[in-house]
């Protein structure tokens, strides 16, 4: 285990930890370029728009050869084994079970949270192939499969 202490000065989020949410997953599960950025495939050359710093944020468009702009997209993907995110303190792989457990003893017996009992994973009901976790189920909508009508459950397939 890891002797040096660690010193963190940390602020209360401006707007809560849902913008705090909303602002890291803008970086983290973006891609490199938005489909509202792509204009036109056209002749075998790839149009989109782009913003250009050097020129006061002017939008503008360019086209690149297909296969180069494949290539620059590429650059973008991760290669196998490496993470976009990574944890770091009482999370890292290393200390991450014996760190969990000490905030849990640090923590009152009110703020612990238990983990919810494991479900038995469920079928998709169309299919029935899959390991499905039912969210709710929405109103008014109903699904008709063969001649059974049945109210369309929403599912959370991560």
């Amino acid at each position: 285990m890891k002797t040096k202490d660690w010193v963190a000065h940390v602020k209360p989020p401006f707007g809560g930890p849902e913008q705090v949410l909303r602002y890291l997953a803008r970086y983290t599960h973006r891609v490199a370029i938005s489909n509202g950025r792509l204009l036109a495939l056209k002749q075998g050359r790839v149009w989109f728009r782009w913003r250009d710093s050097k020129d006061h944020n002017q939008i503008k468009e360019m086209s690149l050869d297909a296969v180069e702009f494949i290539r620059r997209f590429l650059m973008h993907v991760l290669p196998s084994g490496f993470v976009k995110i990574r944890h770091f303190g009482f999370l890292s792989n290393r200390t991450r079970k014996a760190m969990v457990q000490r905030c849990r003893n640090l923590l009152p017996p009110s703020l612990v949270l238990t983990s919810p009992p494991c479900q038995k994973a469920r079928l998709c009901p169309v299919c029935h192939t899959g390991h499905l976790h039912l969210i709710s189920i929405e109103s008014g909508a109903a699904l008709t499969v063969g001649n059974v009508s049945q109210q369309i459950p929403r599912f959370d397939s991560s």
